[in-house]
Formats: structure tokens, sequence, C-alpha cells
């Protein structure tokens, strides 16, 4: 049995610890002591989440119920694991006060520093750097496996609890071969990184490159056996109920088995993309279906070929796109140009600008799918400086503005530390509608305040235009947005799919490291 106590120390040796290599190989070491059935719950805690998910525990609550705590270590982490579950399923009338009655319970039989672990566990601010990355490392280190091998089998298992499983008790076979691609069980967007320009791409990819339209539409994943079609959003979530005229359009194609990567856009009668918001309203709608159809029709954009009759998220860009040739109508493919050709490359971007759409998608032509990876073998191309950007405060606004959170605090995750760099504020861009549902959403995420600022769990991605980066000693980053505003938010991005350093860091040089002003 082990211990809650021996996973909090192991937490606060990995916080202290500075070198990503060291993290990885205190993670790794904790991971060996662990039984078969403490795996999963270990590497969730350690992660920062718990299994049973958000359970609608804030400050308020943990303050009320820690006003006890115990001398000596003593919960096991099946003994927490199994609190958390029984508080999870208690609903139905007085839950409320019996919810709170369990949870006064468990801390109670918590230490000051097990209390202390247990608060930021809960409402989500376990900042101690062990993120997905260091995690899989750590994973395949305490197992003896390739770390190649554990990354790609993390495309298919669901959550890093259970990777975690597989890797240590089954080992290498299950991680080589019966963990894989399989129809009806959705695999995570392969990601892209960013390019300030298109002659930057080709220089990055090697001189040569696909580049295809970037088109701002919901990201979907179609997958398709016989008759029976089902569709996937960037987060995982079935909605093909919702889209019934894409379901209709894919079970008409001759392949018998597909999995396909693209973009649901709502089209005006013009052939041009209507805005984000308005393809988003065609999303999550379990009534009147069809009459939100013939009202806003959705075409589908494939750009991605992952299965078709077997797995080809190994084979190269080329590959996968000679399937897609193979299965996909013209039609429904996203505009593509291959090219080593820096003029016809930018003359394709600027086609895709006159026909409405934000850009382009340069992708190499020999990279595997790396599904959920954001590697450098896909870079977009956009006509203004945009990142997106995770929320991690917001100020009280003046005038209009009392009463609602309106300047907010930016940033970006910075993968060698872990944590959160901040590179901004900014109140503008902002409509009355956005600022309403801005404060709900993020004094539902609230985990501390002060006098003028309202910090929160950074969860809400906020799609940021700006002019250029300048160099600041204001912030630990060392750099800052330029008249920053917000375009939109992401509902359909999580945190760990928004932009990182990397992409700042990138954009900053790409300026000449100037500031621009």
């Amino acid at each position: 049995m082990t211990l809650l106590a021996e996973l909090v120390q192991t937490s606060e040796h990995i916080a202290a610890t500075a070198a990503r290599l060291g993290k990885v190989q205190t993670l790794a070491a904790y991971l060996r002591t662990l039984e078969p059935d403490e795996i999963e719950i270990a590497v969730h805690f350690l992660s920062g989440s718990i299994p049973q998910g958000r359970i609608g525990i804030g400050y308020a609550l943990l303050e009320d119920a820690a006003a006890a705590h115990a001398t000596r270590a003593t919960l096991s982490l099946q003994g927490v694991n199994s609190a958390l579950a029984e508080i999870t399923a208690t609903q139905g009338a007085g839950a409320a006060a019996r919810r709170r009655s369990l949870l006064r319970s468990l801390l109670a039989r918590a230490t000051p520093g097990e209390q202390s672990f247990l608060a930021r566990l809960l409402v989500g601010e376990l900042r101690q750097g062990a993120l997905e990355g260091v995690m899989i490392e750590a994973i395949a280190a305490a197992a003896g496996q390739p770390v190649a091998d554990v990354r790609r089998a993390a495309m298919y298992v669901p959550g890093l609890g259970a990777l975690a499983r597989v890797a240590l008790l089954e080992g290498a076979e299950a991680l080589g071969g019966r963990v894989r691609l399989e129809l009806f069980s959705p695999v995570a967007p392969m990601l892209a990184q960013t390019a300030s320009d298109t002659g930057e791409a080709l220089e990055l990819l090697g001189g040569t490159a696909a580049f295809e339209w970037k088109m701002d539409g919901a990201r979907i994943q179609v997958h398709k056996a016989g008759a029976e079609v089902r569709v996937y959003t960037r987060a995982l979530n079935e909605v093909t109920g919702s889209v019934p005229e894409i379901v209709a359009a894919v079970c008409a194609f001759t392949s018998e088995t597909l999995v396909l990567d693209g973009e649901a856009i709502a089209l005006d009668r013009l052939g041009r993309p209507q805005p984000f918001q308005t393809t988003m309203r065609r999303f999550g709608r379990t009534v009147n279906v069809a009459e939100l159809a013939e009202e806003l029709p959705l075409s589908a954009f494939f750009f991605d070929c992952l299965h078709d009759g077997g797995t080809l998220v190994a084979r190269g860009g080329s590959e996968r796109h000679d399937a897609l040739a193979r299965s996909v109508p013209e039609p429904m493919r996203v505009p593509r140009l291959v090219t080593s050709s820096a003029e016809a490359a930018r003359a394709f971007y600027e086609a895709a600008l006159a026909a409405g759409h934000e850009g382009v998608m340069a992708k190499s032509l020999g990279a595997p799918y790396e599904a959920g990876g954001r590697g450098a073998s896909w870079l977009k191309i956009k006509r203004a400086h945009t990142l997106d950007l995770v929320v991690l405060a917001a100020e009280w606004g003046h005038g209009r503005r009392t009463g609602k959170l309106s300047n907010l605090h930016l940033g970006a995750l910075d993968p060698a530390t872990g944590e959160y760099v901040m590179l901004g504020k900014t109140f503008k861009g902002l409509t009355d509608a956005m600022l309403a549902w801005q404060t709900r959403a993020l004094l539902e995420r609230e985990t501390r305040r002060d006098r003028h600022t309202v910090y929160v769990r950074p969860e809400l991605v906020a799609e940021i235009a700006f002019s250029d980066l300048q160099a600041s000693s204001r912030y630990p980053g060392g750099l800052a947005l330029r008249l920053a505003r917000v375009k939109r938010y992401r509902d359909d991005k999580r945190a760990s799919e928004a932009d990182t350093m990397e992409a700042v860091r990138r954009i900053f040089a790409a300026q000449g490291g100037q500031s621009g002003a």
C-alpha cells in the first residue's frame, strides 16, 4: 500500500527540480515503486488531475472543510481515490451537505502537507512541471521502453494513467503491436507550429513542402466502416448527430474503411467561408438538427487520411495524401500544392487569402502523423500575427465595464519548465456579449483573488491578434505582446493545444529580434 505522503514528497521534489531530466528521473523512480492498481491513480495525481475528472470543488469549500487535520500520514492512494469517487457519486437531494461532509472527513485524515496538495489538485492549481511530455518520458524510463514507442502508444491510449499501466505492466509487446489506431476510437489531432511566411516554411521543411489552404472551420475526424460513419471534434467528442450532411457524404465514399482528418465549415452563397462562430452554431445541438442543417449547411474538406483498409499514421505525408486522393472526391479535399518554389508558395498563399481563408499550412512530405503532437513538420502561416494563448487571470473593469472581468492576463506554456509564461494583458476587442460570457466563465475557474484581479485555472484559450513582439524586462519570458486584442475565444481548443513559448520565440526571431516600436 502506497501512502499519499510518498506521492506528495515526490511532487515537492519535482516542483523543486528545474531540469527536465531530473523531473523525469524522479518520476520514473517513483512509478517503479507502485502496485499495479495504484499506477493510474498516481499518474493522474502527479499530472494534476484526478481519475474522476472535474468534481466541482472550489477553494471556498476546501477552506470550510479543512478545519481539522491529522498529525501523521495514514492516507493511501487508493483510499483518497475511493473518497473522491464517493464524493463524485453523491447526487440528489441533500447532495451538497453530504459532499461537504465527505470532503471534511477526507481532509481530517490528511496532514497539513497532504491537505495543501489535495487542495491544489482539486482546483487545478498543481503546477509542478509534470506535464504530459515529461510524464511520457518518465513512463518510458520506468518501463524500460523507448520513448518513441511510448509516445506513439499515447496517441491511442485514453489518458496518461492508462498509458502508464500498459507500459509498466504489459511492456513492449503491447506498446509495439496491440496499441494502435482503431476504428471509432478517435485520436488527438496532429497540431502545428507557426512560421512567419511561406519562405521560412520552405526553409524549415527542407526546401520542398506541401502547402494547403488553412480553413477557419471546426476540426473534425471522421471514421467509416461500411455504412457506419461517426464524426468527432478535435476534443474527441462525438457529434455525428449534429452533422447529417457530412455523414451522408462520407457514407457514399467507395472505400470500406476510413479515418479522415479535416474541417467542417459553413460557406455563404458565393462559396466563401462564414465566421468561425457561425460554423460552431452547428455543433452541440440535439434538437432541430434538420432545420438548422437546412438553414446553415456545412461543407467538409479533408486533408489527411489515417486509415484506408489499414493504419497509415506511420507513413509519410505524401503517401497518406495519395490514399486521401483515392478515397475522397477532389471537391471535398483541401486545395494543395507541392512545391520548392518560394514564388509559387507565396502565390498559393495569396490565393487562399483571396478566397477568404486564414492562410496556409505547410507540411513535410515525409513526416508521419503525430497524433496530439506539435512537431515542426506542420507549420501554419497566417496573414496577421495571431497566437492562441491561455487566460491566466483577469482584472475587474471600470466605467461601463464595472462588475465585469475585463483586462485579460495572457500566457503561453514553456515546455522546458512546464510553467505558463505571461506575455501581456489586453481588454481590447471584447464585445459586451464576450465580456458577460468571460466573466461567468472565469469566475467558474477562480483559484484566488486580490483587490483588483481574479486568478483562474489555465483552461480558457483565446485567439490573440497583435502587431509584433517586443523584448521586455517586465515579464519572466522576456517578451511582450504589442497592441494585442482578442479576436475570439477558442471553444474548440484545450489549453494543451494552445501555442507554446517555442512558437512565440520563433515569431520574435523572425522579426529579427526587434521590438517593432
